[in-house]
Formats: C-alpha cells, structure tokens, sequence
C-alpha cells in the first residue's frame, strides 16, 4: 500500500508543478484519503499533500478551504513552516493582523531564515499599526 501511496503522491507533485492544477489536486485528495484510512503515511509526506492542495485553493482564491489545508498541514507536521506561512498570508489578506503576526512568528521560530516570512512579518506588523492609528 505505501508503494502505491508513494506512486501517488510523486504523480501529485508532478501535475503540481506541471501546473495541472485539477488533477494534482484530485491526487492530493486521493493520497489524503488513503493515508487516514491506512494511517501509514509519514507526517511530512501528508504535511506536504495537505500544504500543496492549500495551494491549489490558494490560486483558486478559495480562501477558506486553503486555511482548512494548512491547517491541516500543520496538524500533520507542527515542525513544517511552510503552512504556517501560507496560511498566514491568507489571513493577512483578509485583515486578520493577530493570526498573520501568528503565523510568521511560528515560521520563523520553525526557520529563521525564512527571508519571505521575515518580509511578511513586517509588512503585516506595519499595515497593522497603520490601521491602528486610522482608528480602525
């Protein structure tokens, strides 16, 4: 089962970076949904199907379900920064300062250094005083 979980996830992130979006994300899916029924899967390998299907929302601009990913991600793998990057993206997007800050924080303790998350750190931390001294 792990040889065909493996063959999954490889013919994933190659669509994936074949940007053939709709069928790595039905792969993804797939190999999700194999690994929790088999619960054979190694924690990076479902961090990344998770992260990686996030990403395919992300373009998608189907925000909440990406979150859901991440989220996901992290759940799998807590030592993996790169979810917490994403999803800290998306909530800066939507004005969720606090969460953002959050996330990059956790994305730098993970990796210092994340140079994007260093970026993001303080584009969120300054948007956020800006919008503090508007009053709102």
């Amino acid at each position: 089962m792990e040889e065909n979980n493996s063959q999954i996830l490889e013919n994933a992130h190659a669509e994936f970076k074949r940007e053939n979006f709709k069928m790595a994300e039905e792969l993804y899916t797939k190999f999700i949904s194999s690994c929790l029924q088999s619960r054979e899967c190694e924690a990076s390998s479902l961090a990344t199907a998770y992260n990686n299907r996030g990403q395919i929302k992300y373009l998608r601009v189907d925000f909440r379900e990406a979150v859901d990913d991440y989220t996901s991600a992290i759940q799998a793998d807590s030592q993996f920064e790169v979810p917490f990057y994403n999803r800290g993206l998306i909530r800066y997007r939507l004005g969720f300062f606090d969460d953002a800050k959050s996330d990059f924080q956790q994305a730098l303790k993970l990796n210092p250094d994340f140079e994007d998350a260093k970026v993001s750190l303080q584009q969120t931390l300054l948007d956020q005083e800006h919008k503090i001294n508007r009053g709102y």
